[in-house]
């Protein structure tokens, strides 16, 4: 009786699950949420900034509030090197929060942007 109590005993302490691969090891490219940040372009991220950045009466190529115009690559690129865009966007203590009035941008669209600056920002 011993003996076949000591095996079923190590079964129910080994347990058993089922995880999928990708669950645990998610892309790099994806962030395991959907989320691309591989071959980041200007070309990819700059819907984000028209439709959060470079609204009217914001940074836009007219109004340029602080400063920063977000409506085209060389003031985007500006504004990183600045040293204020990315402290913004992710509401980090020190910076005015961006966008302004809004919601903070969601987790993706901060990655793909940080994706894009760690990229050398590349048109």
């Amino acid at each position: 009786m011993k003996k076949l109590i000591f095996p079923f005993a190590l079964l129910l302490l080994v347990g058993c699950y089922n995880d999928k691969e990708s669950d645990l090891y998610p892309s790099p490219t994806t962030g395991g949420g959907g989320c691309d940040t591989a071959n980041m372009t200007f070309a990819k991220v700059q819907p984000i900034f028209n439709q959060s950045c470079a609204l009217a009466g914001c940074h836009d190529a007219t109004t340029k509030s602080f400063n920063h115009d977000l409506s085209n690559y060389s003031g985007v690129v500006a504004s990183v090197n600045s040293g204020r865009l990315l402290g913004a966007v992710k509401h980090e203590s020190g910076f005015l929060q961006m966008p302004k009035g809004m919601t903070k941008l969601d987790d993706c669209k901060i990655s793909q942007i940080s994706a894009w600056v760690n990229a050398g920002m590349p048109q």
